[in-house]
């Protein structure tokens, strides 16, 4: 959704609650979802650029859609919302150390900006998610 607050200053919901629209200077980038319900959440930017070149990344504004919004395509973990390819993938690197996972990682983000057809980049993109899951599972 966009708004422009200048013209229609949303500040409040009907019940009284402050959305905190324009918190932070501008521009805000709220979301909504069933945690934040109506009150809505703030973004807080990954990176040093400018919020317009960071969520103009296609890969950065996939990854805050799928982070604020809990809509993981795939979950390495539970294997749901993964196609049958990617559930393979996940059950060969469960296998694999923390260190394998952390390398493969590294070689297939090293892929990033190489020519390659759409289906491939797809495919390199999902593993990337994969691992970065696993990855992330295995430090804690």
């Amino acid at each position: 959704m966009d708004v422009n607050l200048s013209e229609n200053p949303i500040r409040e919901d009907p019940s009284g609650a402050s959305y905190g629209a324009g918190a932070g200077g501008w521009p805000t980038v709220k979301y909504f979802n069933q945690e934040t319900g109506l009150k809505s959440g703030t973004y807080v930017k990954k990176t040093d650029k400018h919020m317009c070149d960071e969520l103009g990344d296609e890969e950065m504004m996939n990854a805050y859609i799928e982070e604020y919004g809990k809509t993981s395509l795939c979950s390495a973990e539970t294997g749901k919302g993964c196609s049958d390819r990617a559930v393979k993938y996940i059950e060969k690197m469960k296998v694999k150390s923390s260190g394998d996972l952390n390398a493969e990682l590294t070689r297939l983000t090293k892929m990033d900006g190489q020519s390659m057809k759409a289906d491939l980049k797809d495919w390199v993109d999902q593993r990337k998610k994969i691992l970065k899951q696993m990855v992330a599972s295995s430090e804690l």
